[in-house]
C-alpha cells in the first residue's frame, strides 16, 4: 500500500450550510476548491469539524459527494463515517467507497462504554462495508469517552485494511506507542502539531488548519528541513491564534467560519444547533484572530 500519499497537512473540512442552515453542495464545493488552492495534502471529511454527530446520514452523503466532485484525483480524501449505530456507519462507509475516497475513518461508539471486543466488531463491521478502502482509527478519548489501547489496536491490525490512527489524545507519547505497532499515525491536537511530527506522526489532521493552512504547511516544511527552532516559533504563534479562536461566546467553528469570511474566503454559513453561533461581541474576537493569522502569514510565509 502507498502510505506516502498520507504524508502532509489535512484540514478537517467544516460543515457548509446555506442561509437556512441546510447543507449546501455549492458552498462545500467552493470551500473544497479554496483549500485545494492553498496547497493542502488532502481533506478529512465528516469528522468533528464537520459537525458529524449533529448531521443526518443524508447530510453527510451530500457533503462527501460535493467534496469528491471537486477533489477526486486532485488531493487525498479521508471520510469519517462513524455514527452511533453500526447500520448507518456501514451505509456511509459503502457510500464513501463508491465515491472513490482514499480512506475511511471512525471513532468508537460513544455514550455507552463498550468492551474492546464490541468496539473491534463495530470497526470491523464498518470496514467490511468498504472492503477495498483503507481504514483509520480515530482516537479522541476526551470526546468519545473511550481511549484506544495497544491491545485493541493489535486486535484491529488483524484487519488488513487498518493502516493507522488519527490520534487526538493529548499525550504525544501515544503517537510513539502507536507507531511502535507498525501503523501510520496522524497528529490530532493542532497545538502540538510540531511535537507530533517529532514523535513520528506522518502528518496532521486538524480542526484549525483550514483557518491558516499556510502556517501548518510552513511548520511541516521547516520540520522536514531540520529547522526545528524556526518551526517552534511558528507553532507557538499558531497556539496563540488557537487560544484566540476559542475565546468567543460562539463555538470555535462558528468563529473560524467568520474568520474565513474576513480573510476573503467563501461564506460557508454558521453552525448547527445545539452548537452556539456567534453573537455580536464575537465579531471583535474574529477580527483579532484574522489579524493575527494575516500577520503570521506575512511574517513567516
Amino acid at each position: 500500500m502507498d502510505m506516502k500519499k498520507y504524508q502532509g497537512v489535512f484540514p478537517a473540512l467544516y460543515a457548509c450550510y446555506d442561509d437556512n442552515g441546510e447543507v449546501s453542495s455549492e458552498r462545500v464545493k467552493a470551500f473544497t476548491q479554496y483549500l485545494i488552492d492553498k496547497g493542502v495534502t488532502g481533506l478529512y471529511v465528516g469528522g468533528s469539524s464537520g459537525e458529524c454527530i449533529y448531521q443526518s446520514v443524508e447530510d453527510r452523503k451530500k457533503t462527501l459527494e460535493a467534496v469528491m466532485e471537486v477533489a477526486k484525483g486532485k488531493i487525498v480524501i479521508i471520510a469519517h463515517v462513524a455514527c452511533n449505530n453500526t447500520k448507518d456507519s456501514q451505509e456511509l462507509a459503502a457510500h464513501a467507497e463508491s465515491l472513490g475516497v482514499d480512506a475511511i475513518a471512525s471513532i468508537p461508539p460513544i455514550y455507552f462504554h463498550l468492551p474492546e471486543h464490541a468496539i473491534a466488531k463495530y470497526w470491523n463491521d464498518i470496514s467490511a462495508a468498504a472492503p477495498n478502502t483503507d481504514f483509520i482509527i480515530y482516537n479522541i478519548p476526551q470526546l468519545a469517552g473511550v481511549a484506544l489501547t495497544i491491545s485493541l489496536l493489535r486486535e484491529m491490525k488483524k484487519n488488513p485494511r487498518v493502516i493507522g490512527v488519527k490520534n487526538s489524545s493529548m499525550p504525544v507519547q501515544d503517537i510513539q506507542m502507536f507507531k511502535d505497532e507498525d501503523v501510520i499515525v496522524f497528529n490530532g491536537p493542532d497545538e502540538q502539531f510540531l511535537s507530533g511530527l517529532a514523535a513520528g506522526a506522518i502528518g496532521g489532521i486538524g480542526g484549525t488548519y483550514a483557518a491558516m493552512p499556510e502556517l501548518f504547511l510552513k511548520v511541516r516544511a521547516l520540520f522536514l528541513e531540520g529547522k526545528m527552532e524556526e518551526a517552534r516559533v511558528i507553532q507557538n504563534d499558531i497556539c496563540r491564534i488557537i487560544y484566540k479562536l476559542c475565546s468567543g461566546h460562539g463555538n470555535m467553528y462558528a468563529v473560524i467560519k467568520e474568520v474565513i469570511r474576513i480573510q476573503g474566503g467563501p461564506d460557508i454559513g454558521g453552525v448547527k444547533a445545539p452548537l452556539a453561533n456567534l453573537i455580536e461581541s464575537d465579531k471583535e474576537v474574529c477580527k483579532e484572530a484574522a489579524d493575527m493569522i494575516a500577520e503570521a502569514i506575512n511574517k513567516y510565509c
